[in-house]
């Protein structure tokens, strides 16, 4: 893979019946790197996001990821978690009758010597997250309490507390205001800085201009071109 790329997907191919959702599509993601990956509804942005992420299971092409030195295949959501693939989608896929600290840590809270989950330390642990992606949210409030875009929010913490490489951000901004909106493109711009390479799907031109480094434009299931 070339120097400095993080994620490579080459010549994806999926067929749903009757419908070449993606034909020979390729996309390429630097570290560092902002990329929108744009197109009409129908275009095929969500069908490789699933190929990227184990949902789906396309029949050609092949995936490279930073840190494995052949073709990575995703089994699952779960599976391309651990390589270091997240993604957060308009819908927060989290539970709002938990508190952030819960949140950031369901499925992996830490734990005392006795085997209890060790609330102290999750309480901890979360509130330097949020500090070190400056991030002015009360981790022991339930998620509920806060706004659309702070849950976002708080959902890519919990992908970067993930060690991930590559974050994928399916369209969080179509129910933000400006000012939310800014927000999130501020923590985009922390990861960015950090490495963290990201895709973010969006129908907004001037979101594109405003924050991204490239663009991957797709129409009817082929890729139109790759463009700074």
């Amino acid at each position: 893979m070339e120097a400095g790329v993080v994620l490579k997907a080459k010549g994806i191919c999926m067929t749903f019946p009757g419908v070449k959702a993606l034909d020979h599509v390729t996309l390429t993601l630097k570290k560092g790197e902002i990329r929108a990956l744009m197109g009409e509804n129908g275009a095929g942005k969500s069908t490789l996001i699933k190929c990227l992420t184990g949902v789906n299971k396309f029949e050609a092409g092949e995936i490279y990821l930073e840190g494995f030195d052949k073709p990575i295949v995703n089994k699952d959501t779960m599976d391309a978690q651990k390589k270091g693939i997240s993604t957060v989608y308009q819908e927060v896929n989290l539970c709002p009758n938990l508190s952030v600290a819960e949140n950031l840590y369901i499925g992996r809270e830490p734990l005392t010597k006795i085997g209890t989950v060790n609330r102290k330390l999750m309480i901890k642990k979360a509130a330097d997250l949020m500090k070190e992606l400056e991030l002015d949210i009360d981790v022991t409030k339930n998620l509920e309490d806060y706004s659309l875009a702070l849950q976002q929010m708080v959902a890519i913490a919990r992908a970067v507390d993930m060690d991930s490489k590559v974050l994928i951000l399916d369209e969080p901004t179509s129910s933000l205001d400006d000012k939310e909106v800014e927000k999130l493109f501020t923590m985009m711009r922390n990861l960015k800085a950090k490495g963290v390479g990201i895709i973010f799907v969006t129908h907004f031109l001037e979101q594109v201009y405003a924050v991204c480094d490239g663009i991957t434009v797709l129409r009817n299931g082929t890729l139109v071109g790759e463009y700074d």
